[in-house]
């Protein structure tokens, strides 16, 4: 073979790796993400995030990962959703860290009161944040990513002023929430999301802080005829995934996942939820029986003043992790604002 052949050889040879290796991609073993949640199969985040999420997965793997959904609590409590992911009851979860709290410190400043505003800004802000920390904190599962919902008090009287919530029964959103109500004297209803409901009918609860649109996805209007006018706390999900099952997968598959658990997602995920939440205020708003409670500017100046005390509580929890909790408050703030979340 001469000088001038052996260009077409490697070239030739190249070709041949290059088709080889692609094969080896479209011939990737197939594997089944079980994707557990505890919403109704319904629900607005189901068909607007679960569902195209896994939609794209699907069609981005060739179809060699095929999600299946288990909605609605089917293998497992809401509560218990972390611990699924990674005992590997299910691959991926949707978690509500807050119903366990005071197990993951840090991502509770998402819950913090008045902090975050629009969902979708917020949620990109709070997932681009939490990524310096995810991986102490919830070391035992992979983050996919973070997102949230912004809510307030669905009442059966009204509710506008804190001193009000004194005495009062709270089912409380999250961890944080249930501090800010035991802050300000009203006494904490421990039940997840689905429960809800039943609390209220049964008496057993007052009130509810809850997003607007979920209110009547869970049948909660039924039970509840004042909804406060305000952006009063926010909830910070995360989807999680088995270390395992995600390691154990191809290079093609894994880059598939990751290209699917970014600050993108968080934010697409974070805004086409929230924006479907807050179109539930507008629907409250015009149903016969049903009343917006406004609050003024002196009054929402009255709440901030006095939830300030969960704020200090905050900083000292994520000092006692090791983490600078004045730096790492300042740090969201600065975050939520570079992407207009208020």
């Amino acid at each position: 073979m001469n000088r001038f052949q052996r260009p077409a050889w490697r070239t030739a040879a190249a070709l041949a790796l290059s088709l080889c290796a692609l094969g080896a991609q479209a011939q990737d073993k197939s594997v089944e993400l079980k994707f557990a949640h505890w919403l109704p199969a319904s629900h607005p985040l189901a068909k607007l995030g679960f569902e195209p999420w896994a939609k794209s997965v699907e069609e981005a793997s060739k179809g060699s990962i095929k999600v299946m959904l288990f909605p609605a609590q089917q293998l497992g409590k809401a509560a218990d959703h972390y611990d699924m992911a990674r005992d590997g009851i299910a691959q991926m979860t949707w978690v509500n860290p807050g119903y366990q709290a005071g197990r993951f410190p840090l991502i509770a400043a998402g819950e913090l009161p008045f902090l975050l505003g629009k969902p979708g800004p917020s949620s990109a802000a709070l997932d681009q944040w939490y990524r310096s920390y995810a991986g102490n904190e919830m070391k035992d599962v992979k983050l996919c990513f973070a997102h949230v919902h912004v809510g307030t008090f669905h009442s059966k009287t009204p509710i506008s002023e804190p001193g009000q919530l004194k005495g009062m029964k709270i089912r409380s959103a999250n961890g944080t929430v249930a501090q800010t109500m035991s802050l300000l004297g009203a006494t904490n209803v421990q039940v997840s999301a689905p429960e809800s409901r039943d609390a209220i009918q049964k008496g057993l609860a007052d009130a509810i802080t809850f997003p607007w649109n979920s209110i009547i996805s869970f049948g909660i209007d039924k039970a509840v005829k004042y909804h406060t006018d305000m952006r009063f706390y926010a909830s910070a999900f995360v989807w999680v995934m088995n270390k395992p099952w995600y390691d154990g997968l191809a290079a093609g598959q894994k880059k598939v996942i990751d290209d699917h658990c970014n600050n993108t997602w968080a934010s697409k995920v974070g805004a086409s939820w929230g924006d479907e939440e807050d179109s539930g205020r507008t629907t409250l708003e015009a149903r016969a029986g049903h009343t917006l409670v406004k609050v003024t500017p002196e009054q929402l100046g009255a709440w901030k003043k006095a939830v300030e005390p969960v704020y200090t509580k905050w900083v000292e929890a994520a000092n006692a992790t090791g983490v600078n909790g004045t730096a790492a408050l300042d740090s969201l703030r600065k975050e939520l604002a570079a992407r207009g979340a208020q």
